[in-house]
């Protein structure tokens, strides 16, 4: 949507019944076929002939690192993209990220990769720690431990997750037309322990072209929808710590199109801790929360060529809480931030708002009606995690 605001063609590629159906003035909607998901990634990409292929998930873009290795003609389209080729695979390892930005002098938890039970002797003796399997998002694939017993316990769980059972239920329940695929290539996916690092999160999204950062749009995380999934509610933030991460982590690796980066902003301190890089566009990249407005009118300049970025249409958003929308309304409608702030809702879309406040459009078909009828949910503890706000919306 803020692509069509900013003029430019967009066309879509995502799964019947996805939401991006109901926007108006996208052109063409291609199918996302999950039994031929790449086949379906190359076709949309050729019939589309896009000048700028924007990811929003990260199953998507392993599936672009993988056509770039086989598909010579779409090399250069996919670095404008996404970046230099040559950091493909230190993208797609969590650890091996991580330890890039130490190298920088960017503070990084410490992040240690696990191949047996035995790597995880000497972990949640005096602290907890965090699991995480290479190739998830959204919060999936994380866990946050806090004793031997559920250390090990988690990592059992986390190679259980590559199971296809659960494959074939995310691609058959859940619709996500990257299932199949993603569960191919995970069964090779690593898995890493990190330390805990007390304090509230916070996330930065950038726009970069061939390594430099062009604009950035930075929050900290007041609500989220479960203690490790996706933020709900934030606020503006400036800290000068991220927007040097940001700056030194696309030089390093050539970054372009739209990242992200998460930080826990450590209790007491504030100092910024990074704990991870979505190689993808976030939730932020529509909001007009930078210097130079929201990121896709930067990114649509730039592909102009144009010299200066264009006047931002409403006022920068500063000092408030924003709710994104949906999420902040389903999962904590009570919350005291729905009664004030900034509510991210697209009234002038408004076949879309009514389709985003409905169940969503996989649970609405019948096979996971069938599903959930005849196997109960399990008891997870799906409360919305909220963290309290620093007094002051500014770091260095």
């Amino acid at each position: 949507m803020a692509f069509l605001r900013h003029g430019c063609a967009v066309s879509a590629l995502c799964p019947p019944g996805h939401p991006l159906r109901y926007i108006t003035g996208v052109g063409a909607v291609y199918t996302y076929a999950g039994f031929a998901s790449m086949l379906s990634l190359k076709t949309a990409i050729r019939a589309a002939n896009p000048s700028i292929i924007v990811p929003c998930d990260d199953g998507v873009v392993w599936q672009l690192h993988a056509l770039h290795a086989i598909e010579s003609d779409l090399r250069p389209l996919i670095e404008l993209s996404l970046g230099a080729a040559e950091n493909y695979p230190a993208i797609q390892k969590r650890g091996e990220v991580l330890r890039i930005a130490g190298e920088l002098g960017i503070r990084v938890p410490l992040t240690q990769t696990v191949n047996s039970v035995d790597d995880l002797k000497g972990w949640c003796q005096n602290a907890p720690a965090v699991l995480k399997i290479d190739g998830t998002w959204g919060g999936e694939g994380v866990a946050i431990l806090r004793s031997a017993q559920e250390t090990i316990q988690g990592y059992q769980a986390a190679r259980g997750a590559t199971r296809a059972s659960l494959a074939w239920k995310r691609f058959l329940i859940n619709r996500h037309p990257v299932a199949l695929w993603s569960w191919r290539k995970r069964r090779s996916s690593s898995i890493t322990i990190q330390e805990f690092i007390p304090g509230r999160p916070a996330t930065t999204m950038f726009a970069c072209w061939r390594g430099e950062v062009l604009a950035q749009s930075t929050v900290e995380v007041i609500a989220t929808q479960t203690l490790t999934g996706a933020a709900t509610v934030v606020r503006p933030l400036e800290h000068r710590d991220i927007e040097d991460a940001a700056r030194l982590l696309a030089q390093k690796l050539q970054l372009s199109g739209f990242h992200g980066l998460d930080f826990i902003l450590e209790k007491g301190s504030g100092a910024a801790c990074m704990i991870e890089l979505n190689p993808r566009s976030t939730q932020l990249g529509h909001l007009n929360l930078s210097s130079h407005g929201d990121l896709a009118g930067v990114i649509a300049s730039r592909l102009r060529n144009e010299t200066s970025y264009p006047v931002a249409r409403e006022e920068r958003i500063r000092d408030t809480s924003i709710a994104l929308f949906p999420h902040a309304f389903k999962s904590d409608p009570k919350s005291a931030y729905l009664r004030q702030g900034y509510h991210d809702v697209p009234w002038e879309e408004p076949a879309l708002v009514r389709e985003l406040v409905r169940d969503s459009w996989p649970d609405r078909k019948w096979l996971s009606r069938l599903y959930h009828y005849f196997r109960a949910r399990k008891q997870l503890d799906l409360r919305p995690e909220i963290f309290q706000p620093a007094n002051s919306n500014s770091h260095t």
